[in-house]
């Protein structure tokens, strides 16, 4: 392990767009975000290297920074809000944003080594946490109304070597595609101060239809929970940090093939069907998640308990926008993606055939995605709930299809990608790889033991399937 590093605070302000630029807007929730507001938010990092002093960074890149943010919170000016919860229940959250809101922007100087931020090797969790900005909470379970910030940017400078932009932001506002069209735009004008978006966000609200009556449903389920103080369900507050390792590790399309080669002829072998989906987003899921089952297993038979019928959950997210029966407008500011849950015995996932198994049941649920995004919507919440209430479950955070390794403010693409939310929700990170081409990186954190054997299972099964 890495020493811990020491940090100083350089600065601390508050961005907004340029004055007069942005109207007064509200926006209702739609039945699509509503769900989010069981979730903690999101903590991606971006490390680049970066071979500057503090001094130069401060009088040369610093300014840009902030200038090129404040133009494009111009454009996402929704981040700049709040998201508003009444404690009345007759009415819907609401982000709310008014003439002089703003994102919390802060500037620290790292002692630490940006090479050990940097590697795939397990590193202490606790390490990554001053990167990471604060995001004001609320409990909305007092009886007044509740104001919380939608995001807020926390840029840590390592002079000679590298920097690193921390976001946190409330998935209640903005989904991937949202998040990473926002990200995207402002890199763009960091690097080019001429830039110009291609299209501008879409607000528009009446977009989203809900044919199926899903949001009286979905705040039905918020309400319940406000008044018993449980909203957040996407986040176990209890997890224990100690002893715990997050590492990177890379499914090459070599290795993709490899599964995929394996699962075929096994299939042909005992004359069984094949999954209906072998895509490189369900070989690289199903393969991990098996590796994932038997570490835990490992490790559960040394402290003896679980059965080996236990349900285990496989969650993930589906992008709505190609799913739908309607258009909706690629530019559109909020969230568009539907709720998958894939659920195999741990004795069936453990099993020789573990693999093939969990290739069935995570392809049989994008499938059945495919053909109705919202068929058993009405049950997302309670869904979650069960995922997140079980012992061993998975949550997959972010998509290859993003390709966030293509943001560059002016220094080049980022030497490396964290997504630091999952340590507390048991979720693996999926990111188009920076350096192996269609390679997919998984990110996860598990508690050092287990990483170690994890990454046996992980490194040694890629071998044997030939």
């Amino acid at each position: 392990m890495a020493k811990s590093s020491i940090f100083r605070v350089l600065d601390h302000c508050k961005i907004s767009p340029p004055p007069n630029s942005s109207p007064p807007t509200t926006l209702p929730l739609t039945f699509l975000d509503i769900p989010w507001l069981f979730f903690s938010p999101s903590q991606p990092l971006f490390f680049y290297e970066y071979s500057h002093s503090t001094s130069h960074f401060i009088s040369s890149t610093l300014p840009n920074l902030k200038h090129s943010l404040s133009l494009a919170l111009n454009h996402f000016f929704p981040f700049l809000g709040n998201l508003v919860i009444s404690p009345c229940d007759s009415y819907k959250p609401k982000i709310v944003y008014t003439s002089g809101d703003f994102v919390s922007f802060s500037v620290v100087e790292s002692s630490g080594d940006f090479r050990f931020f940097t590697s795939n090797h397990g590193r202490d969790v606790h390490e990554f946490y001053p990167l990471v900005p604060e995001l004001g909470t609320h409990s909305v379970a007092t009886g007044k109304e509740g104001f919380i910030p939608l995001l807020a940017v926390k840029v840590t400078i390592f002079p000679q070597m590298g920097i690193c932009i921390g976001l946190a932001f409330h998935h209640v506002a903005a989904d991937g595609r949202t998040f990473n069209n926002f990200i995207k735009g402002w890199a763009s004008l960091c690097a080019n101060s001429c830039f110009l978006f291609n299209s501008s966000p879409s607000f528009d609200r009446s977009v989203i239809k809900d044919e199926y009556g899903l949001e009286e449903i979905f705040l039905k389920e918020l309400w319940k929970r406000k008044s018993s103080q449980e909203m957040v369900i996407g986040t176990e507050t209890h997890v224990d940090l100690s002893n715990m390792v997050r590492a990177t590790f890379v499914v090459s399309s070599l290795d993709m093939e490899k599964i995929k080669k394996w699962i075929i002829s096994k299939c042909k072998k005992k004359g069984q069907p094949l999954p209906i989906h072998l895509s490189p987003y369900v070989l690289t899921c199903s393969f991990t998640w098996v590796c994932l089952v038997k570490a835990q297993t490992q490790k559960d038979q040394l402290e003896n308990y679980h059965s080996e019928e236990d349900p285990i959950h496989f969650g993930f997210i589906a992008g709505g926008l190609t799913r739908l029966d309607y258009r909706i407008p690629a530019s559109y500011f909020g969230n568009c993606v539907g709720f998958g849950r894939s659920t195999a015995s741990r004795r069936e996932l453990k099993g020789e055939d573990g693999i093939i198994v969990a290739a069935n049941v995570i392809g049989d649920m994008i499938k059945k995605l495919d053909r109705e995004i919202f068929c058993g919507a009405e049950r997302w919440i309670l869904d979650w709930e069960v995922l997140f209430g079980s012992e061993i479950h998975v949550m997959v955070s972010g998509s290859p299809k993003l390709n966030l390794y293509e943001t560059d403010f002016g220094w080049g693409r980022p030497k490396k990608i964290e997504e630091i939310s999952i340590d507390k929700s048991r979720a693996i990170s999926l990111t188009e790889s920076r350096d192996v081409e269609s390679g997919i990186e998984v990110g996860l954190a598990l508690h050092e033991s287990e990483m170690e054997v994890f990454s046996s299972f992980f490194v040694e099964g890629l071998k044997i399937l030939q």
